[in-house]
């Protein structure tokens, strides 16, 4: 990586960024789930497509056709994580539009911005890769046209003020789309879940060194919400609707809520 590579903050006509916030959310990070973010960045790509088959691919591009996202606007991937999102994201705005990819761990950001600069396309030159908090967005109130957070939100400490901040930087009457885990409420699907936790995914991290990183996805997943509690912190965080889709048998869902 180049020793010029850096991390910015998106900066539109008529957007004034609260840089001291940013700062200090990152400082207030959860910096045991950052440190462990770090660690996976190397091969969190590889071990997506491995642990998935290739469906989080589906799964991702679902999430970005729900939200709303359209050429010409502004949009956000928070928690982006090595840019899946913000690049489907950036291929639906087009060259004229604008992306933020937003994450506190600068290894993630790293990846992200090296795959950036592999691809060709025009349009993935419009993503600007921001070092921040969830919890503490550097962005006015009203400032995207759609907000799409994929295996974040499950991670935030404080979730309900990770929702309230999505809620306020995204325009009214648009959307948002988080996508993650199905904590389910059918004993079986939640079986078969941590079964694949057990037998699957913590062998193969394993494989990589990082059997003990992977896991905590199990606890993460039992101490997140079901769909009908995230849909009801939708509605308390301010949204207007929400509605959380199950997908994949019940082991992934999509929230989409409406400002």
């Amino acid at each position: 990586m180049a020793s010029s590579f850096h991390f910015s903050v998106l900066c539109l006509p008529g957007a004034r960024l609260n840089r001291d916030r940013r700062t200090r959310g990152a400082i207030r990070c959860s910096s045991e789930r950052q440190a462990l973010f770090g660690r996976i960045a190397p091969v969190y790509d590889n071990l997506n497509d491995l642990l998935s088959l290739g469906q989080h691919r589906i799964w991702k591009r679902m999430a970005v056709s729900w939200s709303g996202a359209k050429m010409g606007d502004c949009v956000l991937d928070l928690c982006c994580g090595s840019g899946d999102l913000a690049f489907l994201l950036s291929e639906k705005v087009g060259p004229h539009g604008r992306v933020a990819g937003l994450d506190f761990s600068k290894e993630q950001l790293s990846v992200a911005s090296s795959r950036q600069c592999l691809r060709a396309k025009a349009c993935y030159k419009n993503i600007e890769w921001v070092e921040g908090n969830a919890l503490e967005l550097p962005f006015p109130g009203g400032y995207f046209d759609a907000i799409t957070i994929g295996y974040g939100l499950r991670n935030v400490v404080d979730k309900p003020k990770a929702m309230r901040e999505m809620y306020r930087v995204v325009k009214p009457g648009c959307r948002i789309c988080v996508l993650d885990f199905n904590k389910s409420t059918q004993p079986l699907t939640t079986s078969f879940q941590e079964w694949m936790i057990d037998n699957v995914v913590v062998p193969v991290a394993t494989g990589y060194g990082l059997g003990k990183d992977y896991e905590y996805l199990k606890s993460s997943i039992n101490e997140f919400l079901t769909g009908q509690e995230l849909e009801k912190l939708a509605l308390e965080s301010g949204f207007s609707n929400g509605k959380h889709y199950e997908i994949s048998g019940g082991l992934m869902g999509i929230l989409v809520a409406t400002r």
